[in-house]
C-alpha cells in the first residue's frame, strides 16, 4: 500500500490548492465533460467499465471515469477536482483488484461516506498471481485485468445491474432489459472471437504488460510478458524471450500505448513478429477485443 501523497492531504485541507500542471489539465477536461444538468452520477475506475455502465444505466445516470483515458490505473492518483466531484456520485463501481483501488479506495470511502461502493469483480473466476508467466508479477493477490475476458464481462455487467437496482429500484425493469441486451452483445463478441481464433496455428503471443491473462485463459492461448515484476527486462531476459518466441513460432507482439516501445520493437526485429499497439483500457471494449483476436489470427 502506498503512502498517502502530500498532494492528497493538501487537497483535502485547502480544497484543491497545489495541483500539478497535469492534474490541472485533467481537471479542466473533467469540468467540461460533466453535464451541468445531470445530477445523478456514478463513478467507475476505468473506461471499459464506463462502456458497460453507460449501456445499462440508460439516461438515468451520467458515468464518470476516475482514471482517464491514457493514464495507468495501476499507479494513478486522483486530482483534487476528482476528489471533490466524487461527492456528487451516488455510487462508485470498483473493478476489483487494480493498483489504483488498492491504494485509494479506503481513502475514498472514508472521505465520501455518502457514496455507495460496489465491487464489480464479485463472483469472477480470479487468476492468482502465481499463475502468471512471470511469477514475480504482483497485483496484490490476483491479476486485475478481468474486463479483458468476455466471459468475465458477463459477471461484471450482472454486478453493475444489481448495483443499479439497489440505488435506483424504480427503474429495475429498464435496467433488466438493458442487461439482456448487453449480455447478448458480450456473448456475440465471445463467439466472434472464438471463430476468429479457431484454427489459428499460433497459440502464444508476447505482450509488454500482462493485460491479457484472462483473455489467454479463455481461448487456450499462452501469454509471455516483456515486463518482469514491473521492471524493464534485462538483456538476458530479452535473449531468453527471443529464443522462446522463435521456438514457439509466435507471430505477434502486443504493446500498450502507455508503455515504452523500445524493447518490444527490438524483439520484433529479432524475431520477425508483427508489432501491434493495443489499448485494453479503451472505451470501445467490443471493438478492441475483436481487434486483438484478429491480430492473433492467421488471416
Amino acid at each position: 500500500m502506498r503512502k498517502v501523497s502530500f498532494l492528497f492531504i493538501a487537497s483535502m485541507i485547502f480544497a484543491g490548492g497545489g495541483c500539478t500542471l497535469q492534474h490541472k489539465e485533467q481537471d479542466r477536461v473533467i469540468k467540461t465533460q460533466i453535464p451541468a444538468q445531470q445530477e445523478d452520477r456514478i463513478t467507475v475506475t476505468i473506461e471499459p467499465q464506463r462502456y458497460f455502465a453507460s449501456q445499462l444505466a440508460d439516461t438515468f445516470f451520467y458515468i464518470e471515469t476516475m482514471a482517464p483515458q491514457g493514464t495507468d490505473p495501476e499507479t494513478y492518483d486522483p486530482s483534487p477536482v476528482q476528489m471533490t466531484a466524487l461527492a456528487h456520485s451516488k455510487a462508485y463501481f470498483c473493478i476489483g483488484h487494480i493498483g489504483f483501488e488498492q491504494a485509494w479506495v479506503d481513502k475514498l470511502k472514508a472521505n465520501h461516506p455518502q457514496v455507495k461502493f460496489f465491487d464489480n469483480s464479485k463472483g469472477v473466476s480470479l487468476i492468482k498471481t502465481d499463475e502468471h508467466v512471470h511469477e514475480g508479477r504482483h497485483y496484490g493477490e490476483v491479476d486485475p485485468h478481468i474486463w479483458n475476458s468476455p466471459r468475465e464481462a458477463l459477471t461484471i455487467v450482472k454486478n453493475m445491474y444489481e448495483a443499479l437496482v439497489e440505488i435506483d429500484p424504480a427503474h429495475e425493469a429498464i435496467y433488466a432489459g438493458n442487461l439482456r441486451k448487453v449480455t447478448n452483445r458480450i456473448m456475440e463478441t465471445d463467439e466472434q472471437i472464438a471463430n476468429i481464433l479457431n484454427g489459428s496455428s499460433s497459440k502464444a503471443f508476447v505482450i509488454y504488460h500482462p493485460a491479457l491473462t484472462y483473455f489467454a485463459r479463455d481461448y487456450g492461448l499462452k501469454q509471455y510478458c516483456i515486463e518482469n515484476d514491473g521492471k524493464e527486462p534485462s538483456p538476458e531476459q530479452i535473449k531468453k524471450l527471443v529464443e522462446t518466441v522463435k521456438s514457439l513460432q509466435m507471430k505477434v507482439i502486443f504493446v500498450q500505448q502507455e508503455f515504452d516501445l523500445k524493447n518490444a520493437e527490438a524483439i520484433a526485429r529479432e524475431t520477425g513478429c508483427k508489432l501491434v499497439v493495443i489499448n485494453p483500457l479503451s472505451y470501445d471494449w467490443n471493438g478492441e477485443m475483436i481487434r486483438i483476436a484478429q491480430a492473433l489470427s492467421d488471416e
